[in-house]
Formats: structure tokens, sequence, C-alpha cells
């Protein structure tokens, strides 16, 4: 568990510096993978899902 934290901010970190700095590179595109993986094998995970199935709730048309 510790590595997985450890590597969710390594790689959140790196993907900040590098959307800060404005680079659009297929680095850029593997560690926003990388960091969505690791996102979604955290504990973090349930919280991340309710909060986007509410904003995409609350933004989709309703029928």
């Amino acid at each position: 568990m510790i590595l997985n934290v450890s590597g969710l901010v390594f790689f959140g970190v790196v993907l900040a510096v590098l959307v800060r700095q404005r680079q659009s590179t297929g680095f850029t595109a593997c560690v926003a993978v990388v960091f969505g993986f690791l996102l979604a094998s955290s504990s973090a995970a349930p919280a991340v899902h309710d909060v986007l199935a509410a904003a995409l709730s609350a933004f989709a048309p309703t029928r």
C-alpha cells in the first residue's frame, strides 16, 4: 500500500508539472494513464467515482 500511495503522489506531481508546462507529448499521456491506473487501485477510487457520477448526473440532460 505504501508503494501505491507514493507512486500515486509521484505520478500526480509529474502529471501536474507536465500539464502546467503545457507539455502534450506521448510521455504525458503515458504518465496520465499510469496515474489513472494507480488512482483506480487506491482507496480513493470510490470517492472519485462518486464525485464523477454526481457531476455527470448534474450536467446530463434528463429525458
